[in-house]
């Protein structure tokens, strides 16, 4: 559950971020991570758009520079766009001044007002840095889909598990993600609709 849910401690130190929405709505928010590539992320569209969802989708900035056609179609399907940094960063492992510059490059591509931290790790100050521009985007549920030792059936046993009302769940449209998340994300939509859970976008 360390993993999969965060912890009160976490929610305490990042309090200006956003874990869960509304506990009293049975709505969830799928959210993506990473993307947009090939293959991957116009797959998730068409599951998306087979069962009328719309998402979140936390891009990479120089995923957009590459592939500026996928991400016009994540925006033309109507799904909201975040921020993800330019180049998959974390907040600990460099300046906080090159950090911010690179949450800026990003932003030189698309406007939005969502971010959310690669890894969920970022400085104190960073966090209140940023969070004067943006609406710091964590989770409530990640499914784990990016680790090639978690199968397909533990990330559906994830949402099963840890959904709940507001939950912000994370999957990934990215090729570490790719094996687990084509055998798992439709599943684990009929699977939310089966429990009367409504979807919406951050």
């Amino acid at each position: 559950m360390l993993i999969e849910q965060p912890t009160w401690l976490y929610t305490k130190i990042f309090k200006r971020g956003l874990c869960r929405k509304d506990p009293n709505e049975h709505t969830v928010y799928l959210t993506f991570d990473d993307g947009p590539i090939p293959v991957v992320t116009p797959w998730v569209l068409d599951i998306l758009d087979q069962y009328n969802i719309k998402a979140t989708f936390f891009v990479v900035g120089d995923n957009v520079r590459k592939y500026p056609d996928i991400f016009k179609q994540v925006v033309e399907r109507g799904h909201r766009i975040g921020n993800h940094t330019f180049n998959h960063v974390r907040g600990m492992r460099m300046r906080s001044s090159d950090y911010v510059a690179n949450v800026d490059k990003c932003d030189a591509f698309f406007k939005t007002n969502l971010f959310r931290p690669p890894h969920g790790v970022l400085r104190p100050w960073e966090m209140d840095y940023l969070s004067d521009t943006y609406q710091v985007v964590f989770w409530d549920v990640v499914t784990r889909d990016y680790n090639k030792h978690v199968s397909a059936d533990k990330v559906f046993d994830i949402i099963k598990k840890y959904t709940r009302n507001g939950s912000i769940i994370v999957f990934h449209d990215s090729l570490r993600s790719c094996n687990s998340l084509y055998n798992s994300l439709a599943r684990s939509i009929e699977w939310l609709i089966a429990q009367g859970y409504g979807f919406k976008t951050l």
